[in-house]
């Protein structure tokens, strides 16, 4: 059974930062790309950020430079730091595993709410 689990959602105020976690189970997770994904109300989900299973990353233009995506192959986890954050972040974020053969895993979401 696939599980990947989020964390590290909350309040915080523009310009803050945050730590999103997401642990995952059942998978060999060193051979999946994980990512982030974001849903803000009445908005399509999006990607937030990726990495793959050899360390490449890709942002998204909207928070390049704010936020840094990992990865700790040993403990099956993959992060998410979030700085600088601004009103318009504020969303739920997805955690997704993702291989060429099979259909994508997700996370049941981390609310994210930046506000003063």
């Amino acid at each position: 059974q696939v599980q990947l689990v989020e964390s590290g959602g909350g309040l915080v105020q523009p310009g803050g930062s945050l730590r999103l976690s997401c642990a995952a189970s059942g998978i060999t997770f060193s051979l999946y790309t994980m990512g982030w994904y974001r849903q803000a109300p009445g908005k399509q989900r999006e990607l937030v950020a990726s990495i793959t299973s050899i360390g490449r990353t890709n942002y998204a233009d909207s928070v390049s430079g704010r936020f840094t995506i990992s990865r700790d192959n040993a403990k099956n986890t993959v992060y998410l730091q979030m700085n600088s954050l601004k009103t318009e972040d504020t969303a739920v974020y997805y955690c997704n595993a993702a291989s060429a053969r099979l259909a994508p895993y997700w996370g049941q979401g981390t609310q994210v709410t930046v506000s003063s």
